[in-house]
């Protein structure tokens, strides 16, 4: 094993309504002194939702980071609720083993911003923003067998639910009205999954 950088000290800088930013100090092999920012995020989960006429499920909603609308799968953080074992994994990258906790964020967030319940999730990858800098990791369902349930969403989402084919949804990422990492990544496996199963 190479030589490698070691964390030395974290000290909080910023704690805002969503996220706490943190100044870390690296230690070279070389002894040298470096600083990075880290970002403290809740974990989350996302869905891909296929209805009854294999139809992607995506919400579009306003992203204030783009000031304008963004094309998602439907997704979120992890709720108190959603944690079985500990509550170390709201926050903390380390403990993504706790697959149940993921489970339940998709299924309610799921339900909460389009009204479908799936009945079977598979789960794909975690993927993290940007690993250099976010701890939030937020793991990526497949979901399908859907049923009817209820809209609940919070009083800050105002979203519409919008209905693609698999073409039309491969259409909107080659024209870049789908751009959010977590929707390309699903859309992709789904296809491949697909392919899979038809082999």
């Amino acid at each position: 094993m190479g030589k490698r950088l070691k964390k030395i000290d974290r000290k909080l800088k910023y704690e805002g309504h969503r996220v706490k930013v943190y100044e870390d100090t690296i230690l070279t092999p070389d002894g040298e002194t470096l600083y990075y920012d880290y970002v403290e995020n809740r974990n989350g989960a996302a869905v891909l939702l296929v209805d009854e006429d294999e139809r992607l499920v995506f919400v579009k909603l306003y992203r204030q980071a783009l000031d304008g609308d963004s094309v998602e799968i439907p997704g979120g953080c992890m709720e108190p609720s959603d944690v079985t074992l500990s509550e170390d994994i709201l926050t903390k990258a380390e403990a993504p083993e706790d697959m149940e906790a993921f489970i339940s964020c998709a299924k309610r967030e799921a339900e909460e911003e389009t009204g479908l319940i799936p009945g079977k999730l598979t789960f794909i990858n975690y993927i993290v923003a940007s690993v250099g800098l976010f701890s939030e990791r937020t793991a990526v369902f497949i979901g399908t067998d859907c049923t009817a349930g209820s809209v609940k969403r919070d009083s800050d989402e105002y979203m519409d639910v919008i209905r693609l084919t698999v073409d039309e949804a491969v259409d909107y990422i080659n024209k870049g009205l789908i751009h959010d990492s977590k929707t390309i990544l699903a859309v992709y496996a789904y296809i491949a999954m697909r392919e899979r199963l038809g082999e």
